[in-house]
């Protein structure tokens, strides 16, 4: 293994909580209705897929050594207070007017589909998914401008949940190396690609599903729209291109996702946000 995680790594649960009395204008991204669909249908799928992702590391927690074993723990507590304020958000998503039952119903299914895996599968599927959250999270908190137009209060959310993913980004994987020692290496590697292909496909299909929900609600789920969507992603701020390189170093046998240490990058956004441990 070329890399691996930080012996000083430190995983911090913050206590950030949206203002529960904000509110959230229907486009709340600038009033542009192709990034508030793209980041709302992210937020959509966090509750769910966030508390599949505490069930398929945690059950490890007892059977690994330290310091993973704490580290499980702080990536729980992380990722349940993601899911809490995840909660939040889309409350404000169904005050702005959209209806979001079809999309929990759906996401309902996949994750409950996911729950009949193998364990082991189902830690590898966190581990495909919680690098996309992890190299996306880099793509956020390095952009010019992110977010553009949303309010302090949305963009505080929103760079808070990413310092936290790249922070805890390779749990599940150390976590999968922990369980699968036995597994000869080559074995070990075709497993995480295969569930990585898998995993993009539905990824990106169940993500365009819930915006093209979100369109249709607006009125706009339209050629034109969605032509809007493919420059979002591949020009400006291009989500995909910025994250194409980083997404196939998954596919090396070498790859550990603490190849690149951006600790730097969270100290300085963490110094913006000024967030606090979570009480006792």
């Amino acid at each position: 293994m070329s890399a691996t995680t930080p012996a000083d790594l430190t995983i911090t649960p913050r206590d950030l909580r949206v203002d529960r009395n904000t509110h959230n204008a229907r486009w709340w991204h600038g009033g542009d209705p192709v990034a508030t669909a793209y980041f709302n249908a992210l937020s959509a799928a966090f509750p769910q897929g966030e508390t599949f992702f505490i069930e398929s590391v945690r059950r490890y927690r007892d059977s690994v050594h330290e310091p993973l074993g704490q580290q499980i723990a702080a990536f729980v507590q992380q990722e349940a207070m993601h899911t809490r304020e995840h909660v939040v958000f889309n409350k404000l998503l169904r005050t702005a007017g959209y209806d979001l039952t079809a999309m929990d119903a759906e996401t309902r299914r996949r994750v409950d589909e996911a729950r009949g895996r193998p364990p082991v599968v189902q830690l590898a599927l966190t581990v495909a998914l919680e690098h996309f959250t992890a190299i996306m999270a880099y793509s956020l908190l390095t952009e010019r401008e992110p977010l553009p137009g949303a309010s302090a209060e949305i963009l505080r959310l929103w760079q808070w949940h990413a310092i936290e993913e790249i922070e805890h980004k390779a749990v599940a994987y150390d976590t999968f190396l922990a369980v699968t020692q036995n597994m000869s290496g080559l074995r070990r590697w075709l497993l995480r690609c295969h569930v990585m292909a898998l995993v993009s496909l539905q990824f990106w299909y169940s993500n365009f599903q819930r915006m093209a929900d979100f369109f249709r609600q607006d009125g706009i789920n339209t050629p034109r729209t969605w032509w809007r969507v493919a420059k979002y992603l591949l020009v400006k701020p291009g989500m995909f291109r910025r994250i194409f390189w980083n997404y196939l170093r998954f596919y090396s046998p070498g790859f550990h996702p603490w190849q690149h240490d951006d600790r730097k990058l969270i100290r300085e956004v963490e110094a913006k946000l000024a967030i606090g441990a979570p009480s006792a």
